[in-house]
């Protein structure tokens, strides 16, 4: 509500107040007191001005107006983890301020950067209209950093308005994140804290992350559970990540803090979080770990543990920094990727079906898929598992294969599955026993098989997957009938439209926003500028494509001058809320919208 006065010099005559033209107002643009009381619509499909005009009630040629721009609330509520939802989709259909029409580099651009202590290489997570006491209510960004802290900045405040920081080191008491020399690899440099995107729980309104520290002389990771309003710690948290599995070559097998990789982002799914690991670049000796821990007792052991590769090596689970995905029967999907796979029960380039046995404190296999090349992907260094595991509507399917999921490898190869029914393993030469299966092959040089490094998003409104391999454009592929409107391989794949620009290097994990089926926007970071160290990368570059039409470059963030992002982050996924896009780069937060 707004209250307008209006003083009549000279006279007392009355006034009648309009709302467009209209006395008193009406639904659709608002309506208007006799006493100057304005009380906006409902709902508004864009913003809107609106007049508010007092009439004098004599003589209706005198009058005095103003204008009101009308931001109603977004039904979106939060991004609350990796992409958005447990499917992975990286939807959200609830963005009414950004439009084709309005993101232009006349409109639209960069409006501000909030400095962090470390690199930024989890998604940022929103949550709107938190209240804090004593500093009011507040749409907020969660950040995490590779120097172990957790920032909650307010969204919208271009002061850069940090509400609360909490940091998991402690210098002075010898806790301090590990040092990439501790590991012996540049995977991550120079200092590794949190990697992994958080997740939240809005019904507890908990953020769970993963932090990496060194302890006096020891390593930990430990899974904290933050309150989203304090930033304190919560439900007897945090949990010291250990685990041991059974192995009938080692004995056993001990989880190991310093080599393991907290790259995966979080998942939380029917009370459980769950945590996934993989390498630093192969750095040796490794394995791919999931753990599940009760969301609401963090002082229990892990309710559940499973090793990849219990009796070999390798298997690590990174996904490209994708979250493990989760149907809805609790079951979740993961990717490993290169490492021993054979009958002894090492599933290293395996997309995985998991359960968990809470009895046996333990996951047990639902099903599997290995690409029959399997060996030949390992010798090659062209892995599977560089993906999520996009899990897809039943109105994507078929009456044959109704529920479909996405998988890619770093040979090109896009996988759509028969998520009840993965396909298990086909001997040499194959074929595999998938759905359909794409060969993606690098635009400008044909032929060669583009690495997918990037987990495809999905818009239901048009039934489209969208995909950024690396050296390639971003492309669309198209759905009917249950499969991909697009030769099978051996022939290259046909995308339905694509982007004028490569992604060079990483290619993307883009994302989607619109208002409904309407005003799709894809949404995708150019991270080919990053080069290491803190300080030494190049600006990362925002893009902004028509959903309808990938040939339409609706935007592009400057490279370099006035308006560029920070430095850029391998992997980085932007997040689209209420009319802004929050973007984790080496040295800040750095926030697009509309221009003022």
């Amino acid at each position: 509500m707004l209250q307008f006065t209006a003083i009549v010099q000279n006279s007392n005559a009355s006034v009648v107040w309009e709302v467009n033209n209209l006395p008193g107002g009406d639904p659709a643009d608002g309506t208007i007191t006799s006493s100057g009381t304005y009380t906006a619509p409902a709902s508004l499909p864009t913003p809107q001005t609106i007049t508010v005009m007092a009439v004098l009630q004599t003589d209706s040629s005198v009058f005095a107006s103003a204008g009101v721009t009308i931001i109603l609330p977004s039904a979106f509520a939060g991004s609350y983890s990796w992409r958005n939802d447990t499917a992975l989709t990286g939807q959200n259909t609830h963005e009414s301020l950004l439009t084709p029409s309005s993101v232009d580099s006349t409109h639209f651009g960069k409006l501000f950067g909030c400095s962090v202590d470390g690199q930024i290489y989890a998604q940022p997570l929103y949550v709107s209209n938190v209240s804090i006491p004593g500093q009011g209510t507040h749409n907020i960004v969660y950040v995490a950093t590779e120097h172990d802290s957790v920032y909650a900045f307010d969204a919208d405040a271009s002061s850069c308005q940090i509400l609360w920081q909490t940091s998991f080191i402690d210098p002075a008491n010898f806790i301090v994140p590990v040092q990439d020399t501790q590991i012996g690899s540049e995977d991550i440099e120079p200092e590794i804290g949190i990697t992994g995107t958080p997740v939240i729980d809005p019904s507890t309104a908990t953020l769970y992350v993963v932090a990496k520290t060194y302890e006096n002389q020891a390593y930990r990771q430990k899974l904290h559970a933050l309150n989203l309003v304090t930033g304190a710690e919560t439900f007897g948290g945090p949990a010291n990540i250990q685990a041991v599995v059974n192995s009938a070559v080692f004995g056993q097998v001990t989880f190991d803090p310093l080599k393991e990789n907290q790259r995966s982002a979080l998942l939380l799914a029917g009370g459980r979080v769950y945590v996934a690991f993989d390498s630093y670049d192969d750095t040796d000796l490794f394995h791919g770990w999931v753990l599940a821990y009760d969301g609401l007792d963090l002082t229990k052991s892990a309710v559940a543990v499973f090793n990849t590769t219990a009796n070999g090596s390798r298997g690590g689970i990174g996904q490209g920094g994708g979250a493990p995905s989760a149907d809805t029967s609790g079951d979740i999907f993961v990717g490993a990727s290169d490492g021993t796979f054979d009958a002894n029960g090492d599933y290293a380039e395996t997309l995985l079906r998991l359960r968990v046995d809470p009895a046996a404190s333990a996951f047990t296999i639902v099903d599997s898929f290995t690409p029959w090349n399997e060996a030949i992907l390992n010798v090659q260094q062209k892995y599977f598992g560089s993906t999520g595991v996009l899990l897809l509507p039943n109105s994507a399917g078929s009456a044959a294969h109704p529920n479909l999921a996405l998988a890619g490898s770093e040979a090109g190869a896009l996988y759509l599955l028969d998520r009840d029914h993965l396909g298990q393993f086909t001997n040499p030469p194959g074929p595999d026993n998938v759905v359909q299966t794409l060969c993606v092959t690098a635009d400008g040089d044909a032929g060669t098989p583009a690495s997918i490094l990037g987990t495809p998003a999905y818009w239901a409104a048009a039934n489209t997957i969208y995909m950024a391999a690396a050296d390639d454009t971003l492309k669309a592929f198209q759905l009917a009938s249950g499969t991909i409107t697009s030769p099978s391989c051996p022939a290259p794949a046909s995308p339905n439209s694509r982007s004028p620009e490569t992604f060079d290097i990483f290619g993307a994990s883009p994302v989607i926003s619109s208002n409904g089926s309407a005003n799709g926007i894809v949404w995708a970071l150019d991270t080919s500028g990053y080069a290491g160290s803190a300080g030494t990368s190049l600006p990362a570059v925002l893009r902004a494509y028509d959903a309808t039409n990938l040939a339409t470059e609706l935007y592009a963030s400057p490279s370099n001058g006035v308006g560029t992002a920070g430095p850029a982050i391998k992997f980085a996924v932007p997040t689209v809320a209420n009319g802004k896009v929050y973007v984790g780069t080496q040295n800040e937060l750095s926030v697009f919208g509309l221009l003022p």
